[in-house]
């Protein structure tokens, strides 16, 4: 009898195993639905939007709105576009990092026109206009001091500006 009775409880705990086994598969199978579809969302493209300063040998260097899909040649044609020296095979581009100081828009005196040269702190219409007559008559300024040669363009009234004026590459 003792081993009938043992051969009963494993028989029993086989019959229990199988029992958990068969019911645990079938729970598994009930939760999961290959009828679902997996979706997989991407985060939505940022809009990008910003100012560029587009400078060298372009007609109108400065700063130009851009939005998320404008091309480098948009850009460029916003500046005026490029100038007979320009060299498209060699293009800078700098990404400021948060809080790294932004410099001031200059203006290149050889190619400003008289209204912008107007925004100069000190210069009003009258010497505006005297630098762009000195430009026409002894040609491109060859650096920034030589708007002193201009008449009622003093020490006072260069050093308010020097730091806002430039000779843009030729």
């Amino acid at each position: 009898m003792a081993a009938s009775t043992v051969n009963r409880y494993w028989t029993t705990a086989i019959v229990i195993l199988i029992a958990v086994i068969i019911i645990g598969g079938i729970i598994a199978w009930l939760r999961y639905s290959p009828n679902q579809p997996v979706e997989i969302t991407l985060p939505p493209d940022q809009e990008q939007q910003g100012t560029i300063y587009i400078g060298g040998a372009v007609n109108s260097p400065g700063l130009y709105p851009f939005a998320t899909g404008d091309s480098l040649v948009t850009l460029i044609q916003a500046a005026g576009g490029t100038t007979g020296t320009a060299n498209l095979n060699q293009l800078e581009l700098h990404i400021p990092e948060m809080g790294e100081g932004q410099q001031s828009q200059r203006i290149d005196i050889n190619r400003a026109d008289v209204w912008l040269l107007e925004s100069l702190p000190g210069i009003g219409e009258t010497l505006a206009q005297r630098i762009a007559d000195y430009r026409q008559q002894n040609g491109p300024f060859s650096n920034t001091n030589e708007l002193l040669k201009v008449s009622g363009i003093g020490n006072a009234t260069y050093e308010n500006i020097q730091d806002l004026i430039t000779i843009a590459d030729r």
